[in-house]
């Protein structure tokens, strides 16, 4: 049985919807003065090569029996991953490994929602305990199982008040008093690097590509009208979503691939600065799409709001470094999934634990 003490030392994985690979951060956390602080030793981003991010790109296609073998061979993956990191950073005393997986499925509304890479075999092969399965729990209490950051937000980042990540998704922890609420705002690199890939491009560096397109107004009008964006918290979106809501809507228009990037790129802002009002707002900004120099300029455009990235290694691993927090809470027993944020019937305390 893992102790409850005041400090650890734990490795965060983190595979987000994006593909751009498995993010780890090897981070303290310590607990002092009924305050909790963190510090990253060491951080890394491993690629995912195209074999990779064309089986996880089918994932949701599989037959069950595949899926199941899928998910055997991303965690032996994860396993090799983690193992490669320990050795080449030479990372003693660690206490667990606290891993997200690579999510397949998310229909919470359906009550279904499955990450692979969840696996015994992670503990096994890896020979530390693994602390991971954040989102089934959550899910099984009526909750989105979705966006797990918040909590994270409220504890490690309490001097913001407002918390936007640019990933796969954009979604964003709105903080007032002691209480906080979060939720996807609007799919952001799950589309942009799927039309760079079409023509070649990882994902369109700085924004170039979109930066050369010009706005379809027709495409923009109808993206803006789609109905989630006029749903209340709590809410979450998924990659079935995109697949049924989004890219039929772009193919249908057969523009341009530069022409979508520009268009799409006006609806993530568009879509941002609405959930932005208000005066003195403190935003923290992370995730992949904060290089977007593009995109972070037209968001502080329609938004008129300063937008703060305090670091490059906190924008590059902040979830890989909550979901090591959130392993800590769970070791702990202490609430990581709070029912104001997922709408779930009870705040608790969620994950899988293998020792």
């Amino acid at each position: 049985m893992l102790k409850i003490k005041n400090s650890y030392n734990v490795i965060g994985v983190m595979s987000g919807t994006s593909l751009d690979g498995v993010d780890l951060c090897f981070s303290n956390f310590s607990y002092e003065n009924q305050d909790w602080k963190f510090i990253i030793l060491v951080s890394d981003t491993v690629p995912y090569d195209k074999s990779w991010i064309t089986k996880l790109t089918n994932a949701h296609s599989l037959s069950e029996i595949e899926l199941k073998e899928l998910d055997l061979e991303f965690t032996l993956y994860l396993s090799k991953i983690i193992l490669s990191f320990i050795h080449k950073n030479q990372i003693s005393n660690i206490d667990f490994i606290s891993s997200h997986g690579h999510t397949v499925f998310h229909e919470p509304k359906k009550q279904i929602t499955y990450q692979i890479g969840n696996r015994v075999e992670l503990n096994n092969l890896t020979n530390l305990p693994v602390v991971c399965d954040f989102r089934i729990q959550d899910v099984q209490l009526g909750g989105q199982g979705a966006p797990l950051v918040p909590i994270g937000d409220l504890l490690l980042f309490s001097d913001y008040s407002h918390c936007l990540n640019l990933g796969g998704f954009s979604n964003i922890s709105v903080k007032s008093n002691n209480n906080i609420i979060a939720y996807d705002i609007c799919p952001v690199n799950i589309v942009l690097n799927k039309y760079s890939r079409s023509i070649g491009f990882e994902f369109d560096m700085e924004g170039q590509i979109s930066k050369s397109g010009n706005i379809n107004k027709h495409l923009l009008k109808e993206l803006n009208e789609i109905s989630y964006y006029h749903l209340t918290h709590p809410k979450s979106l998924g990659l079935e979503w995109v697949e049924n809501k989004i890219f039929p809507l772009i193919d249908s228009f057969k523009i341009s691939v530069e022409d979508i990037l520009r268009t799409y790129v006006e609806h993530i802002a568009i879509q941002i600065s609405n959930n932005l009002k208000g005066d003195n707002l403190k935003i923290l900004i992370s995730g992949g799409g904060s290089k977007n120099k593009f995109l972070m300029e037209r968001i502080k455009q329609l938004s008129k709001k300063n937008l703060e990235i305090i670091s490059e290694n906190i924008t590059d691993y902040k979830e890989a470094l909550i979901f090591g927090f959130l392993g800590v809470l769970r070791i702990r027993n202490e609430n990581n999934c709070l029912k104001s944020v997922t709408g779930a019937d009870k705040d608790h305390s969620s994950g899988v634990i293998f020792e």
